[in-house]
């Protein structure tokens, strides 16, 4: 397998600015390695640019035949295997059904319209077409999205046991440790290329951090101390006139003379304390830091704000599930897991009052109770931000100010929504959820395409307000952090 090698990499979308300044970088093709980095950083561009997909300036080289998931999907209405030997003529069906028996993928998913596939099927199968391609190098981008947790565990070792190398970007830590050997991380000012998985370097990034919090502690009383000393020296000349003012036997001329010299020698010196505190400013580092995330939320005299009583849901030719029951109360972070495919986004449709096939059982919504809902799909986003804020009655202030919170940049805030990318648009329909009046939160998948630093964001919440949730999610260490009670379909 070949190797990737960048030099004075520069990238920046028109009007933004730099995602990539003088990038230096080696890349061994044999390794699996995890591509990170905030959203907006710039993984998926880079994907890009190796894919030769964008203008850039400096020099990329590779012998590696790049190839990309998720892959572009031309008629959802289709079978699955006609999408797929479209999009890639040479593929033989014999190569892709031996990519599925070892992910314990039943092949007859080819013979169904890709539209019936659940998300996790849809992409199993988009997984199975890539690597049954001879000698590509994959680049996969987000795979873990819309996997459940037995899907996640099934592609995890599936990758894992790969005699060949790729880079992959996920939001999921646990699914990354399991398979990764090298990191790459997208910092804001630079390139992290390290050996290990993310938790190693997220150990690492942690001592750096550190390392980086006490230096800029010492540089800041070092800065602070140089200009309590440029003071002083100003008012060297000030004391001189002042002892010219107040005494009326002295030498005025002399007295004069010796406040213009000082006046001199004072400025001087401030000038040099000016330069030192400068030199020290340049080298405070930057410490990735995140502020805190904020609801609101609603009060309710309810208790109990939804109740569902042996609930079924029955769509033409298929019974999806039966006899569930749960109760989200005021407080709660109900969290409802299940196999891709097993009925939970439906039900969630189903609460809402939307249609969606034979619904048996009850389902109460608390009278009053109003629902604020983070989606798994949002492709009616269009325009700008700010025409965005008024179709959904938001303070456009506060939406740019949770988005900035959220690690949004500035120059992102212009531009039309349908070109964010997707971790970007996540977070709009994230922050129109959090400034929704509402008693009652209703995520699915909201960790979809969201970096670490905003899964910490969303624990420390939860953790922290309380709010009664119904979130449907598959990161393990997202459930262990904030869920008050499971329910499985």
């Amino acid at each position: 397998m070949g190797n990737i090698t960048i030099k004075q990499l520069n990238f920046a979308y028109p009007g933004q600015e730099p995602l990539f300044t003088d990038c230096q970088l080696a890349i061994d093709g044999s390794w699996k390695l995890g591509l990170l980095g905030r959203n907006g950083r710039g993984k998926t561009t880079l994907m890009k640019i190796l894919m030769g997909q964008l203008d850039y300036q400096g020099w990329v080289a590779s012998n590696l035949p790049f190839a990309y998931f998720p892959q572009a999907v031309t008629d959802p209405t289709a079978f699955a295997w006609d999408n797929l030997s479209a999009g890639t003529p040479q593929l033989e069906e014999w190569q892709v059904e031996r990519e599925l028996n070892l992910m314990g993928v039943d092949p007859v998913l080819l013979w169904q319209p890709f539209a019936t596939l659940s998300g996790g099927e849809q992409t199993k199968v988009l997984l199975a077409a890539l690597f049954a391609q001879p000698g590509v190098f994959p680049l996969l981008d987000e795979p873990t999205n819309h996997l459940d947790t037995r899907g996640r565990q099934e592609v995890a070792a599936y990758l894992r046991a790969k005699h060949q190398g790729f880079i992959i970007t996920s939001h999921d830590q646990a699914f990354l440790d399991r398979l990764i050997d090298h990191t790459l991380v997208i910092e804001r000012h630079q390139l992290v290329l390290e050996r290990g998985n993310y938790s190693t370097y997220f150990a690492q990034k942690k001592r750096r951090n550190q390392t980086a919090i006490a230096t800029n502690d010492r540089l800041h009383a070092d800065i602070q101390r140089l200009h309590a000393a440029k003071q002083q020296r100003l008012q060297w000349p000030q004391r001189a006139e002042g002892e010219k003012r107040h005494n009326a036997h002295a030498d005025k001329g002399f007295i004069g003379a010796k406040a213009a010299k000082m006046m001199k020698k004072s400025q001087t010196m401030a000038h040099r304390l000016d330069q030192v505190a400068a030199a020290k400013t340049g080298l405070l580092q930057e410490v990735e830091t995140v502020a805190p995330l904020t609801t609101n939320q609603q009060s309710s005299y309810h208790q109990t704000l939804l109740t569902l009583e042996q609930v079924g849901i029955t769509l033409p030719g298929r019974q999806v599930f039966t006899d569930l029951s749960l109760t989200v109360k005021q407080g709660e972070c109900v969290l409802l897991t299940g196999d891709n495919g097993s009925g939970k986004s439906t039900l969630i449709k189903a609460i809402l009052g939307q249609p969606v096939g034979q619904v048996s059982g009850t389902i109460t919504l608390a009278h009053g109770t109003t629902v604020s809902l983070v989606r798994q799909h949002y492709t009616d986003q269009r325009g700008s931000l700010t025409a965005y804020a008024h179709r959904n009655h938001l303070p456009v202030d506060q939406l740019l100010n949770t988005l900035k919170k959220l690690g949004m940049e500035r120059a992102s805030f212009t531009t039309p929504l349908d070109q964010l990318s997707m971790g970007q648009q996540k977070k709009v329909e994230l922050a129109r959820s959090l400034l929704t009046p509402a008693q009652l939160y209703i995520w699915d998948e909201p960790l979809n395409y969201l970096d670490t630093y905003n899964q910490g964001q969303l624990i420390q919440l939860i953790q922290t307000a309380h709010p009664a949730m119904l979130i449907i999610e598959h990161d393990q260490h997202f459930i262990a952090e904030v869920a008050t009670k499971r329910v499985t379909i």
